[in-house]
């Protein structure tokens, strides 16, 4: 049961990791815009998506 287990984990986060790192690219533009447009607001709310997102990006790999 242990190895099942292992493996849905490891399929799983074959297939979210791509979609975290997406996620990531489209924050990373969105904080680049809202800085160009020194909007203070977006800033934060891009840079707190950014934390969680890092968060799973470490829950993932490990």
């Amino acid at each position: 049961m242990k190895h099942v287990m292992e493996a849905l984990r490891k399929r799983e986060a074959e297939e979210r990791l791509p979609v975290i790192r997406m996620e990531i690219d489209y924050e990373l533009v969105s904080l680049h815009d809202a800085m160009l447009a020194e909007d203070q607001e977006q800033i934060e709310q891009c840079k707190e998506r950014l934390y969680e997102l890092h968060k799973q990006l470490i829950e993932w790999t490990e």
